[in-house]
């Protein structure tokens, strides 16, 4: 009996932490759809208007804009950055290796507003005006840990019987690697740079204080929820968590469809 609703229990705890946790999501997707006119605060009713006159509201397409350039170009240079690093760690020996890798790690266990203040203070001792150029520099330093751990853990999981089986194929170094080593660690650095994307997009203490007058997506909700956030900024949320959902499902499917190949193969 004890142990029958001990199972209930559990199933009923998950069931609330499910719910805590999409209760603001689908706060955001109701509200997408209302029929609102200056706040978006109380239910006026339903209407398609604000997804099909999403820009109507410049100030929301621009601040989406400048996220999304800051992410993908943060992105594209935390995951090379990172990937280089990565590879250096774990296949080779070199003095300071071990004082490398905690340097690398300290971004992740800092503190967002010790680490943005501390840019900051550096940009402005520096001279360095506060701008797009700031917030990228800073977004790309805070993800390049996230991307080193997620690229490590692939190439310590990598068989190096692969890649000797190259060099016994008569390739060259570079042929080994773009041939063999690399597709392999196409899944980990595709990880790491949806992680570096999410991250940098999402981020708002660290950009807070590096933007200077650059208005982030982050920022805009943070301005704008005193005064109740414009239905586009919903729509705009709930699109991106929309096409979050159906990377996922996408990303699932393919890798049943190819363990079902797989299996049938074998």
């Amino acid at each position: 009996m004890i142990r029958f609703l001990g199972k209930y229990w559990l199933y009923g705890y998950v069931a609330l932490a499910f719910l805590i946790l999409l209760i603001p999501i689908a706060y955001t997707i109701v509200f997408s759809f209302n029929d609102s006119v200056r706040t978006n605060i109380i239910w006026n009713g339903f209407t398609l208007r604000n997804w099909l006159t999403v820009c109507d509201r410049m100030d929301v397409c621009v601040a989406f804009g400048n996220s999304i350039i800051v992410a993908v170009v943060a992105t594209v240079a935390a995951t090379t950055m990172g990937t280089m690093i990565a590879i250096a760690l774990v296949r080779y020996s070199f003095r300071f290796r071990q004082t490398t890798t905690l340097l690398i790690f300290l971004p992740m266990t800092t503190p967002d507003v010790v680490l943005g203040a501390g840019l900051a203070a550096y940009f402005l001792q520096a001279g360095v005006p506060k701008s797009m150029t700031t917030v990228i520099i800073a977004h790309t330093l805070f993800c390049i840990s996230f991307v080193v751990v997620t690229v490590r853990a692939r190439i310590a999981t990598l068989d190096p019987v692969l890649e000797e089986a190259g060099r016994d194929l008569y390739g060259s170094p570079n042929q080994v690697f773009w041939r063999v080593t690399f597709p392999n660690l196409v899944p980990g650095i595709m990880a790491a740079a949806l992680l570096s994307f999410a991250l940098s997009f999402d981020d708002f203490i660290i950009t807070n204080f590096n933007a200077g007058n650059l208005v982030t997506f982050p920022r805009y909700i943070y301005t704008a929820a005193a005064r109740g956030i414009p239905a586009q900024a919903n729509v705009i949320a709930s699109a991106v968590f929309f096409l979050a959902i159906a990377l996922v499902i996408i990303v699932q499917v393919r890798a049943t469809i190819k363990r079902g190949r797989l299996l049938h193969q074998n």
